[in-house]
Formats: structure tokens, sequence, C-alpha cells
């Protein structure tokens, strides 16, 4: 059972915690206006009403005032660059569009950004949980060492730790080291290719210094891996690193994790930690005994 955690820890090893905290990314409003659309030489533009739900999935700002960002959109496919979405106290136009169907939109807003998502902003629940977010979902939704706002996903290992379980790792021992990895596309998109979306982190000096002089690096997630894995290969602000069989790891001694989706850079980066036969018959376990996956479910722990 997860209480028997800190049984794992004696004096030298370090625990290391992504403090990245959900921001409530989703929002919803609805096309806005007239959109004027090119349809040849002779008729350069024709204009066309819009109307209908839209859904904007936030991921990360690109521009210092936070009203620039890199979103998914749905519906996708309709929402060309040039349009204007409307929400409760707020527009935003699409400006640009990305290769995995991502849009960069502009809001037109005054004011602090983030104080007006405390109130228009949406929960961002994984799609499996089929029903509306509640204002319960803001606190169960998040580790209870969640600091730095900037995640559109929780770090999911993290979520079955309480301040009893960290106090008895303390106890055991175990110092405590906190990694900023704010969880994007990186980190739950399928696939594509050689390379992940690059996603924001942060380690304090103090933090590091914890990292590198411990005897027994314990990660808790795969986030915390590829915050502390990327420290490691040197580099700072943004990580690409994926991690998959193979990847000689310079850091990571323990891994806590939950169980992830077939065929996900997730799964990926477990198997490359504890080899691939290895990670599939403890899958084939959870699946023989019911075990729960995904974000609320269970977890294992690889030592």
């Amino acid at each position: 059972m997860f209480r028997d955690f800190p049984q794992f820890f004696g004096p030298g090893d370090c625990l290391v915690l992504n403090d990245s905290k959900v921001f409530p990314s989703r929002l919803f409003g609805h096309r806005a206006g007239v959109f004027s659309l090119p349809v040849g030489k002779n008729n350069p533009k024709r204009r066309e009403n819009l109307s209908g739900e839209v859904e904007v999935f936030l991921l990360q700002p690109v521009s210092d005032d936070a009203k620039t960002w890199t979103a998914l959109v749905h519906p996708g496919r309709k929402m060309r660059v040039g349009e204007r979405v409307r929400f409760d106290c707020a527009e935003a136009e699409v400006v640009g569009r990305g290769d995995y169907g991502e849009r960069t939109i502009r809001f037109d807003r005054d004011g602090d950004f983030y104080e007006w998502l405390q109130t228009a902003g949406h929960v961002p629940l994984p799609p499996y949980i089929k029903r509306p977010d509640t204002g319960e979902d803001r606190e169960r939704y998040q580790t209870v060492f969640a600091r730095e706002a900037g995640s559109v996903a929780a770090p999911t290992a993290g979520l079955h730790f309480t301040a009893e379980i960290l106090e008895a790792c303390r106890e055991a021992g175990a110092d405590t080291a906190y990694v900023t990895l704010h969880v994007g596309l990186g980190t739950f998109q399928p696939v594509h290719g050689e390379s992940l979306h690059s996603e924001r982190f942060h380690i304090t000096c103090e933090n590091e210094a914890k990292i590198r002089s411990a005897k027994r690096v314990v990660c808790a997630g795969t986030t915390s891996v590829r915050a502390v894995e990327s420290l490691y290969l040197g580099k700072t602000g943004e990580t690409d690193l994926f991690i998959r069989p193979g990847f000689p790891f310079q850091r990571t001694n323990v891994m806590l994790t939950n169980f992830h989706l077939p065929e996900s850079s997730l799964l990926m980066l477990v198997c490359a930690f504890a080899g691939r036969e290895f990670v599939l018959d403890a899958y084939q376990h959870a699946v023989d005994a019911g075990y729960r996956f995904y974000s609320y479910g269970d977890c294992m722990l690889i030592v």
C-alpha cells in the first residue's frame, strides 16, 4: 500500500518532487462575428457568418504579458488564422498554427490575465473523466506540494502523497528536493517521430545541490525524472528530452510512477528505466489484479 512508501527511505536518500501546479487552462467560448475568406483572383474574399461553441485548451504562454498562447482548439479544423473567439469578458484571435494542430491565440483583455483565468477557466480534467469539472477539482487535481502554476495536467505520481507521508519520509532520513516542470504536450500527447514538445522546467541552486549530493535519488513521477536527467544533460529553461530504451540514466536511482497509456512516451521512459519485459510483466500483473490506471490510478515503485 502507498502508506508503506516511507519504509523504503533512509539517510542519504533524496526524494524529488515536481511542485508544478495545474492552472484552469480550459476555456469555453463562441466563434465571434464575420470572417473573410479568400476564394480567388476575381472575387478575392467572401464573408461568412460564424457561430458555435469553441473549446480552447491553453498550453503555454509565448509572450511576456501572458496574453499570447499556444493552445489546442476544438473544433480545430474550422478555426483558421484570423478567426476570433468570444469568452466571458474577453476576446481572442487565432494568429498562427502549429505542426500538430496547435493554434497560437492572442487575447484582447486588460488587467491580470491569470486572475481572469481563475474565474473564466476550467480545470483540465483528463478526457476519460466524463463529467464537467467542479470546484472540488481545483483542490483534488493538485498535489499537496503544488506551488508554481503552469501545468495543464497534474504530475500524477505526486497525487498519492499526503502531508503525513511526506513527514514520514523525512523522519526516515530522506531529504526532499523540488523541481518545477510544467506538464504540457510533451508529457501526454502521442509520440510523433523522434522528438517531444518542449516543456518549461526550473531547478533552484539549493535543490540542485541536494540532488547532486544525495547518495540515492528517488524521483516521484516521470516529470521529475525528465527534469533531473535534463539537468545532468546541461539543459536549462526548457526540455524536449525523449527518454526511451537505451537511454543512459545519469542520476535517477529509484522511480515512483503510475500506470500509463500504451504507445506513450511515459511508458517508453519507464521501460528505459526498468527494462521492457520487466515493465510489461508488471503491467500484466496490474491488469490481472484489477489495478486502476491513469491519473487517479495505482502506482508502482521501481527500486
